[in-house]
């Protein structure tokens, strides 16, 4: 029996790397492990991403809205994120190796019953389980991986995982246009099947078994309050553009959304050591550094694919297949700046890796809105995507060792959890924002644009560039002042969007610099030495003097 500061923890036999009586997992056995996580991992971005580029084939096939279509991929997220915390919780509880087992086959059958929808209602449920596996297989994976590597090895480790999670929603585009392109829709489930099937029978074999018993019940209370506070937020980041921020629908999923989540806060205090997740170490610099920054780096990158897509194809009338190759040098770029991180945080330290990445990363947001033309075509824009990717991939594997080891051994499935939560809200908060500044950006400049054009088509390029490009057809002599109109205010809507988010990475600067994590915060509650208040009273005064000598 041994205590920290969510309490007694009786320790299971089977709270060590494999299986009871084994040892420590050896190099082979770790990278195999490795290679396991990731691949369910890649499944799950996969099925984020893949839907993206089939949305009029979906819409044809089951004579649907574009609203239920956006619904179709949403609610994958809307499952995923929600039910992050709880299910994370429940495999630190029941074991990990168990519930991603589990998840894996939820996942599986779900994926395969959409790819067999007969209609729309069938896509939608299914999508839904689809997210319910998702959110078992996520946080473990990243569980798995804190739980199993020593500490020596274990940024190499979160820096693979990182950039798979970054960088593999562009691979998983690719590969799901290219599949769109030679096949159909229906294929698109293809690969995060195949992927979830490879990554379940190499758990079964690689995978150790891994679970903590804490003296404390299951947290019910906070699970349910945080399903509710996740639900709301983000149902208001998915519908706000859609329906309108000041809808009825919009305004009640905030208000509850918000009681919800104020509610949650309240609970966790009250619970103290038995809570779900301990809200009170938000109060120390490298959780709430770490998090903020995962917010802000994944709501970026979310917004500038929603930017950089509608250039490529509406502005340089390029492909869905083309488009999204032209985005793999910003991945491959970002999954190799993931796996070097660690190595930088050890020489200069995580908070100078993580400014340094968000440094790059808005010096390429400025690149993005400095240099961008309609002339100028893919080379105005590949500096700042290049810019971006080093910069991102920097910043997000020391955030992620940040969050993951500001929480106790027997709270990684909630720490893994909550580092993806953050990535969640952040993709659905630059997606709405962003596409709204784009959007406002375009239709602000558009109208002087206009003149002399006929009213019918005129109205309808104010709808977007691809409606400008395609109401182009019916304009007649003005064919061509229509298009050209379209892709310079889609431009200047671009500006907008790159330098508010400049704006935001140079803020994001600042407080990392100020508040950030001075060394990885494992040391905080690692693996060897249980976290509480002592251990991380001395750390974050070591930080403090640290701070002074610097």
């Amino acid at each position: 029996m041994s205590t920290n500061q969510h309490g007694p923890v009786a320790v299971d036999p089977d709270d060590v790397p494999g299986e009871p009586g084994e040892g420590l997992p050896d190099a082979r056995q770790r990278r195999t492990i490795l290679i396991t996580v990731c691949i369910a991992l890649m499944a799950v971005i996969a099925s984020v991403s893949g839907l993206n580029v089939a949305q009029p084939d979906l819409a044809v096939a089951f004579d649907a809205s574009q609203s239920t279509i956006l619904w179709i991929i949403n609610i994958y997220t809307l499952g995923l994120a929600a039910l992050l915390l709880p299910l994370g919780a429940v495999g630190d509880r029941l074991g990990r190796k168990p519930v991603l087992v589990a998840g894996l086959v939820v996942f599986g059958l779900a994926t395969a019953a959409a790819g067999l929808a007969p209609s729309a209602e069938v896509m939608l449920v299914a999508r839904l389980f689809s997210g319910v596996g998702a959110a078992m297989i996520m946080p473990i994976t990243l569980a798995v991986i804190t739980s199993t590597f020593p500490e020596e090895e274990r940024g190499r480790a979160i820096g693979v995982w990182t950039g798979v999670a970054g960088g593999g929603g562009v691979l998983g585009m690719f590969l799901s246009a290219a599949l769109v392109d030679v096949a159909s829709w229906r294929w698109l489930f293809v690969l995060p099947l195949v992927l979830g099937a490879v990554a379940l029978v190499m758990t079964l074999r690689s995978v150790p078994g891994s679970r903590e018993r804490s003296g404390h019940g299951f947290d019910v209370g906070g699970a349910l309050a945080s399903v509710v506070a996740v639900v709301g937020l983000i149902f208001v980041l998915q519908e706000g553009p859609e329906r309108g921020w000041t809808a009825p629908v919009t305004l009640l999923a905030l208000v509850v959304g918000v009681i919800a989540a104020v509610g949650f806060v309240a609970w966790e205090l009250r619970r103290g050591e038995g809570a779900l997740l301990d809200v009170r170490l938000f109060g120390e610099r490298a959780l709430a550094g770490g998090s903020i920054t995962l917010l802000v780096v994944f709501g970026v990158q979310a917004g500038i694919f929603v930017v950089l897509f509608p250039f490529l194809q509406a502005v340089l009338g390029w492909s869905g297949l083309l488009s999204t190759l032209a985005l793999m040098p910003m991945a491959v770029l970002m999954m190799a700046a993931s796996g070097l991180a660690p190595q930088l945080a050890g020489r200069i330290g995580a908070r100078a890796t993580m400014a340094t990445g968000i440094l790059l990363a808005g010096a390429g947001l400025a690149l993005l809105a400095g240099i961008v033309s309609v002339d100028g075509g893919y080379l105005s824009v590949l500096p700042g995507m290049l810019a971006m990717g080093l910069g991102m991939g920097l910043a997000m594997t020391p955030s992620t060792e940040a969050v993951t080891g500001s929480l106790p051994r027997e709270r990684q499935g909630v720490a893994s959890a909550l580092n993806d939560v953050t990535r969640e809200f952040g993709t659905a908060l630059g997606v709405a924002l962003l596409g709204a500044l784009l959007s406002a950006g375009y239709r602000g400049a558009i109208d002087d644009r206009l003149a002399g054009v006929s009213e019918g088509p005129a109205d309808i390029a104010r709808g977007g560039v691809a409606n400008a490009v395609e109401a182009a057809n019916g304009a007649g002599p003005y064919a061509q002042e229509l298009i050209r109109a379209g892709r310079e205010s889609f431009v200047d809507g671009w500006q907008n969007a790159m330098w508010a988010g400049t704006v935001v990475m140079a803020a994001l600067f600042l407080y990392v610099l100020v508040r950030g994590p001075r060394r990885p915060a494992r040391t905080v509650a690692s693996a060897e030495q249980p976290a509480g208040p002592d251990a991380a009273e001395l750390v974050d005064s070591t930080e403090r003097v640290d701070a002074t000598t610097a």
